[in-house]
């Protein structure tokens, strides 16, 4: 994940964060690669989001550098078959970074359906999913995305997809185009 450093709201954080040092500590060459946000997890929600017309985020203005799943296969590929021994760490990202307000208006503009954001309090999001049959613990791990999308953490944009791999990421709209019969569920 991007950004796992001290201080990030996302509640698994600590968990990456204390395997690359683990990992760095042993002086063996490594290395590491920070997967960003990936376009398929839009999944989860979208098509709720097209079904009732509104999205519910906590998100704010922060912005998410999706990118896709087969992007970052690729690039930790060809990171892993290179010669190199150095010890290198890749955050790997989708070509642009958007708002949720910016995912809607895409989504719209695809699938002709609009889709209005809500923008809601971590509690109030947290409270909401709670009553639509998440366990707590899941629903607060889903909201510490948004804070750490509303916090800056992850609209962080690499060149590294294209550096490892030799190819452009694939720009969401164009993954959107590609999946819209997966947006509606």
């Amino acid at each position: 994940m991007p950004n796992p450093e001290p201080g990030s709201p996302v509640v698994f954080a600590p968990d990456h964060y204390d395997t690359e040092q683990a990992i760095k500590a042993t002086g063996i060459p490594y290395t590491i690669f920070r997967n960003g946000w990936y376009n398929e997890n839009l999944f989860t929600a979208l098509p709720q989001a097209l079904a009732s017309g509104q999205w519910s985020t906590s998100a704010g203005d922060g912005a998410i550098s999706y990118g896709t799943r087969d992007d970052f296969a690729a690039a930790i590929a060809a990171g892993l078959a290179s010669d190199s021994s150095e010890s290198a760490t890749y955050t790997l990202t989708g070509p642009s970074a958007y708002t949720a307000a910016e995912v809607a208006a895409l989504v719209t503009e695809v699938t002709s359906k609009p889709i209005q954001v809500i923008q809601l309090s971590d509690e109030a999001l947290t409270e909401g999913m709670k009553s639509a049959g998440l366990p707590e613990p899941f629903a607060k791990v889903l909201v510490s995305f948004d804070a750490a999308a509303r916090a800056g953490d992850l609209g962080m944009v690499t060149d590294a997809v294209e550096k490892l791999s030799g190819r452009k990421s694939v720009p969401l709209k164009q993954f959107l185009e590609t999946n819209k019969a997966a947006l509606a569920g």
